[in-house]
């Protein structure tokens, strides 16, 4: 489906005002979102917002400003803010030139059905959640996005796009545990409440009353929401550009840095990316593999880290807004599973077959629902600092067995990814809810041999 016409008509109408002798960029964004949430196993709110934003750079005299807007009655005064900022900028000797024209190679995943679909089908996939849980409480939400972006630049570069999204985030609570089960996808239909609540009902009622294990070093299995966590952190400090050339990031391309077993790849081109597939600087998203068998290959880059970095480098179209300061990320990173049958639903807190199948090899290690409220330490060694959350158990002897309190973590993600560290990958990558842009990344479940539990969740 084409982009409305009238965001294309408010990108060239700035551009119009903006004028000759001013290198120039507009962003038309039109954003809906409605989100159904529920809480005590009944909805609560039920709300629809949809913005139009417009977001302009300008660049003259070797000197940059940016400002954006949501009064499409006011564009005029947009150019003139944003022109009179420009002229008392500090200078900008970075600045890297607008895109050249480029084509696109796709114009994004939208689902019209998810497009259009209603607040009755997402209260229909809340009810088979609650349903699910069988008494107990439950909350979470589930929400349809749909992003439609023009880009348009003064030399010539021209771009629309549209993608759909939606994700379903629940939970399941006992009086001493809790349970978790989330996704994402381009389409509302591939969201099950019924799966989501059962396996949220199943983590919350085999993690009731949980035991206190000592601190210390353990082996782990990892379910696709704690690896999202990790792919994340390394979105952010490890793969991207300006990190690497400050010497703040632990990546050395070419370097065998990763266990074999890992396999990184970029790709907003793929059937089941929720990604827009140009960054904010107006150039097309690449496939980069960034690692390929545990060999560190690339990172990505916007134009101003590629110009610094030279050598003929290019923007890889992973610019973000206000990323002058910070760099470029992967928005839709995804962590390659391995080969093997489909995955089936299992009893008890496992997410899955592929799941067990790791656990199976584990003689004394951990199952780890998610990762929460991490924060990174040291970015230079991807150190992190976090909790468990909704679900953490004993495995002995490849059989999932006691539920264990939740545990504050210290641990480098890099090293934890590290050169025979990976003793297994699962053999299905999901899409979990993303931190930003409600772009997420595509994790399978990690059985890894190490991983640095510090205290108590309270510690």
């Amino acid at each position: 489906m084409s982009v409305a016409a009238t965001e294309t008509d408010l990108a060239q109408r700035v551009l119009e005002l903006v004028g000759a002798g001013i290198e120039a960029e507009v962003t038309v964004e039109r954003h809906a979102l409605s989100l159904t949430r529920f809480a005590n196993s009944y909805i609560h709110q039920n709300v629809a917002d949809e913005t139009t934003s417009v977001r302009l750079r300008l660049h003259a005299d070797g000197r940059t400003a940016t400002t954006s807007t949501t009064v499409l009655d006011g564009l005029d005064d947009l150019v003139r803010r944003t022109v009179d900022a420009m002229r008392l900028a500090p200078a900008d000797p970075t600045w890297p030139g607008l895109a050249p024209p480029a084509p696109l190679t796709s114009t994004g995943n939208l689902d019209e059905e998810t497009a259009a679909a209603s607040p009755d089908e997402r209260a229909a996939r809340v009810r088979a959640f609650v349903d699910q849980a069988r008494g107990l409480d439950a909350a979470g939400y589930c929400r349809t996005s749909t992003t439609r972006v023009v880009y348009a630049n003064s030399a010539g570069q021209h771009l629309s796009a549209a993608r759909t999204s939606a994700a379903m985030d629940g939970i399941v609570r006992t009086p001493t545990s809790d349970g978790l089960a989330r996704l994402a996808a381009v389409r509302l239909a591939d969201i099950d409440g019924a799966v989501l609540g059962a396996r949220a009902a199943a983590k919350a009622r085999a993690g009731a009353d949980p035991v206190e294990l000592p601190p210390g070093r353990y082996e782990v299995v990892l379910e696709p929401a704690a690896v999202a966590d990790v792919l994340q952190f390394l979105a952010m400090y490890g793969f991207n550009a300006r990190m690497v050339l400050d010497r703040q990031s632990f990546l050395q391309v070419g370097e065998a840095q990763f266990d074999p077993a890992v396999t990184l790849v970029e790709d907003a081109s793929q059937p089941d990316a929720t990604a827009i597939p140009f960054d904010v600087e107006g150039t097309p998203r690449k496939r980069v593999v960034l690692v390929d068998g545990g060999l560190s290959a690339a990172v990505v880059h916007d134009r101003r880290t590629a110009a610094r970095a030279g050598g003929g480098a290019e923007s890889t179209g992973h610019a973000i807004p206000g990323g002058a300061s910070f760099g470029a990320i992967a928005s839709s990173l995804r962590l390659l599973p391995a080969e093997g049958p489909a995955p089936v639903e299992v009893d008890g807190p496992a997410a899955d077959s592929s799941v067990l199948a790791l656990v199976a090899g584990v003689e004394r290690g951990l199952l780890v629902t998610d990762n929460h409220y991490t924060r990174v330490l040291d970015p230079r060694t991807l150190v992190v600092t976090g909790l468990t959350r909704n679900g953490v158990w004993l495995i002995e002897d490849g059989v999932i067995t006691t539920p264990v309190r939740n545990f504050r973590f210290t641990q480098s993600y890099a090293q934890a990814l590290g050169p025979g560290a990976v003793l297994g990958v699962g053999t299905r990558a999901v899409e979990q809810p993303g931190p930003w842009a409600e772009s997420g990344f595509v994790a399978p479940a990690l059985r890894l041999a190490s991983w640095n539990y510090t205290g108590g969740a309270s510690g």
